[in-house]
């Protein structure tokens, strides 16, 4: 595992938790509204800027201090030892969410099963049929990330979907695609763009107050319990 970030203390990244975010690198999307291309486009990944025993050797002296750990990214499921990895974190009693964007259903059902996972955000970056547009890759994994929407639909752990609204990439038609794909999903977040220095490619912008209401009301035609957040 290549950790290139860690925010030692967080309430927002996990839901009702006291908790740290660990940042892996390297990522099979190239999302033209990531904010982290410093973790994603290989040119811009540094080195590691921590070891494993250094993050470990963290999470013995927050021991009673923090609930859990956030892993993102990146795509953390490009590591084929994640599972190692997340289990050294459960042995110090620490509950784990993961951030994802679903295109390794497979390894994700295995720490599912393991009982390794708490939490679970997925990005539903944008309707199947448009998905090549919003990850900058031309072959879409629809049916990995698919598998991916249908494992977490069992309800076997607690999970979220989530969108980042770019006002060049989402529409009514969009969402509603996206509604239909993940109807009755318990929990969907409308999440703001936010531009910065790090997005990936320049030149995009959030929507409007009044489309976000608008795409709001649209989802909850599927999803009723969705919301909004950082807006």
């Amino acid at each position: 595992m290549n950790i290139n970030g860690l925010i030692k203390t967080t309430l927002l990244d996990f839901p009702g938790r006291v908790a740290c975010t660990v940042f892996t690198s390297g990522c099979n999307f190239r999302c033209p509204f990531c904010h982290n291309a410093s973790l994603v486009v290989p040119e811009k990944i540094e080195e590691p800027s921590l070891s494993e025993q250094d993050f470990f050797d963290f999470l013995h002296s927050r021991k009673h201090k923090l609930d859990g750990v956030c892993i993102s990214g990146g795509e953390p499921l490009i590591y084929t030892d994640i599972s190692s990895f997340i289990s050294k974190i459960k042995s110090m009693d620490f509950e784990v969410k993961l951030d994802t964007n679903g295109t390794y259903p497979d390894r994700l059902k295995a720490l599912i099963d393991e009982g390794l996972m708490d939490y679970v955000a997925m990005d539903i970056k944008s309707a199947p049929d448009t998905y090549p547009d919003a990850i900058g890759i031309l072959e879409a994994p629809i049916e990995a990330i698919t598998e991916s929407v249908n494992l977490l639909m069992k309800g076997t752990i607690p999970f979220e979907f989530r969108t980042t609204l770019v006002d060049e990439l989402h529409d009514e038609a969009v969402i509603r695609r996206i509604g239909e794909w993940i109807k009755g999903a318990p929990r969907y977040f409308l999440q703001a763009y936010v531009d910065s220095d790090e997005v990936i490619r320049k030149g995009l912008h959030a929507c409007s107050p009044e489309k976000q209401d608008a795409l709001l009301s649209v989802i909850r035609e599927y999803v009723p319990t969705a919301e909004l957040r950082g807006v």
